[in-house]
C-alpha cells in the first residue's frame, strides 16, 4: 500500500487548465490521469490507484504553432512536474488506505512528485527526480508517447522499493501479513495544448 505513495510520477485529481509557463513558451494541460500500484504480501496482491493528478509546471519551447509535436523533439521540454496527494491514493480492498497512508507519511510528506529531467519519447524513457515520503530519487521511467489526434498520450511503468524511500512495508495481524517492499507503478497521461 505504502507502493501507492510511488505513483506520484503518475495521474491525480485531473488539473484543467492552463499550468503557469513564461512569455514565449507553450503550456500543457492534463485532462485526465491515472495512477496505479501493484504489490504483493505473503497472503496476497494489492492495487491502489489515484486519478488526483495535477501538473505544477510545464515548459515546453515554441518554435511553431503544434505544442504537441514539439514536446517530442529532444530537449523540447524546459520544465515538467506532476503532483500527486497521498491521500488520493485509495484501494479496493477494506483497511489498506489507512496503513498504506501512515507508511507513506502522509501528514508530514502530502504530496507525491515527479519532476522530469530528460524525454527521449523515441526510446521509451523519461528521467527525473521522484519524491515519495519526503525522499528524493532519480529514476527511470519506460514511458510510451502517442500522439491522439489533439492530445499526447503518455503510459509507462516502473518498479520501486518501498525501503528505497524510507518506507517501511507494512505488516498486519500481528505481523503474519507481510508485505513485499518491491511495487510496480503504471501511469497514464492525456496531455493537451492550453486553450489560453
Amino acid at each position: 500500500m505504502r507502493l501507492v505513495t510511488l505513483t506520484v510520477a503518475a495521474a491525480a485529481l485531473v488539473a484543467l487548465g492552463t499550468v503557469p509557463h513564461a512569455a514565449g513558451t507553450a503550456p500543457l494541460t492534463l485532462t485526465s490521469a491515472r495512477v496505479s500500484i501493484e504489490g504483493t504480501s505473503n497472503i496476497h496482491g494489492y492495487t491502489a490507484s489515484s486519478t488526483a493528478v495535477r501538473i505544477t509546471a510545464a515548459d515546453v519551447g515554441t518554435t511553431g504553432e503544434d505544442v504537441l509535436e514539439r514536446a517530442l523533439e529532444p530537449n523540447a521540454i524546459h520544465s515538467f512536474e506532476v503532483v500527486i496527494p497521498t491521500v488520493s491514493l485509495t484501494s479496493p480492498k477494506d483497511g489498506i488506505d489507512k496503513n498504506m497512508h501512515k507508511a507513506l507519511k502522509a501528514a508530514d510528506h502530502p504530496d507525491i512528485r515527479f519532476r522530469l529531467q530528460a524525454l527521449d519519447a523515441a526510446g521509451g524513457t523519461a528521467t527525473g527526480q521522484l519524491t515519495i515520503a519526503g525522499v528524493e530519487k532519480d529514476v527511470m521511467l519506460s514511458v510510451q508517447v502517442k500522439r491522439q489526434g489533439a492530445a499526447l498520450a503518455v503510459t509507462g511503468t516502473t518498479s520501486l522499493m518501498m525501503t528505497d524511500y524510507g518506507v517501511t512495508p507494512p505488516k498486519a495481524m500481528l505481523g503474519m501479513l507481510k508485505t513485499n517492499p518491491k511495487v510496480t507503478i503504471t501511469f497514464e497521461l492525456l496531455l493537451g495544448p492550453s486553450l489560453s
